[in-house]
């Protein structure tokens, strides 16, 4: 093999990095057994310490106080933030009640009258409330969202608090603040993890949710090549709120990315936009984003797993692992 793997998670609570490790290769090893690829997918659940890695970052996130709740950011611009992720959220979420399909026309309204409901709590008229209300009203908009389940879009919350807790993390890393006591922001430490997990060696970069938004935006100060990005999940494109506060404007391809698949699953909301070759760059090497869809099953499909285990994705992934370096662009 030319390049190792690297694992980018998302938004949550603390993770365990050898416990994640082993639940993310195990669901990447499925998928490549389904695209044909056993003979890496053997190694992967072997545990070969030579070819992944998992850059585990939730803990940057902590407050010790919080208890599993809302962890404020300390700022008015994260809770700015939080504010436009929860009305993009309630959008897209009437955008797809409104689409149509399988629900009856009583439970379409049902969700209709607790999305309008979600909205007006979500962008109150007297903004004069102040910073006191971001996390009361958040936590007000997210229980109002409890009463969707178990509508898969929501069904991955299993309490308001950690919806918001969540959904803050977001806004608590484009809100750039936080500094330490060296100076370096919230969204520099966490950059700082993914490059001591990437080395200086080349890398497949594999990343899901927020770990798209940090993957982006450490691989453009990255000069090792990086064969393979894969984008799963991914809020890149939420063009009110994420897009435009990405580093470096305008959002483009990292300069030594070869190849960048982005993957999204039609009820994924976080993935609300999923064409982000719509509204990514290209490098100087012509490379942008290439889209693709996937179906997993069950209720909450946002898990980074149901995507890794998806032959679709995993095939790629195995492909660049093994590929040869002289591999072309996108």
């Amino acid at each position: 093999m030319v390049a190792r793997l690297v694992f980018v998670h998302g938004i949550g609570g603390l993770r365990d990095t050898v416990g994640e490790l082993a639940e993310w290769t195990g669901a990447l090893a499925d998928g490549m057994r389904a695209a044909g690829h056993s003979g890496l997918a053997a190694r992967l659940t072997a545990g070969d310490a030579g070819i992944c890695s998992f850059a585990n970052y939730a803990d940057l996130f902590a407050d010790p106080e919080a208890q599993g709740g809302p962890e404020p950011g300390g700022d008015g611009a994260a809770d700015g933030i939080l504010a436009e992720l929860l009305t993009g959220l309630v959008s897209a979420l009437a955008e797809e009640n409104a689409g149509g399909g399988e629900p009856r026309d009583d439970v379409r309204r049902h969700r209709e009258r607790v999305l309008d409901h979600a909205r007006a709590e979500a962008a109150p008229a007297d903004q004069a409330q102040g910073a006191l209300s971001a996390v009361r009203r958040a936590l007000n908009v997210a229980t109002t969202l409890m009463a969707l389940r178990p509508w898969g879009p929501v069904a991955g919350w299993a309490a308001p608090k950690l919806m918001v807790r969540d959904l803050a993390q977001v806004a608590r890393y484009l809100a750039r603040g936080e500094s330490d006591a060296s100076g370096l922001t919230l969204d520099t430490r966490i950059r700082r993890r993914l490059h001591t997990a990437l080395g200086d060696t080349p890398a497949v970069v594999v990343a899901h949710s927020l770990g798209t938004v940090v993957a982006l935006e450490a691989l453009h100060a990255r000069t090792v090549r990086t064969p393979l990005l894969v984008t799963l999940g991914s809020p890149l494109s939420m063009r009110t709120v994420v897009r435009p506060r990405l580093r470096p404007q305008p959002p483009s391809t990292p300069e030594h990315v070869e190849r960048w698949l982005n993957f999204w699953d039609k009820d994924d909301i976080i993935a609300a936009r999923p064409r982000l070759e719509r509204d990514i760059a290209p490098n100087t090497s012509g490379v942008l984003p290439r889209s693709r869809r996937t179906d997993a099953d069950g209720v909450w499909v946002h898990s980074a797993a149901k995507y890794l285990a998806q032959a679709a994705v995993a095939g790629p992934v195995a492909e660049a692992l093994t590929a040869p370096e002289h591999r072309s662009g996108s």
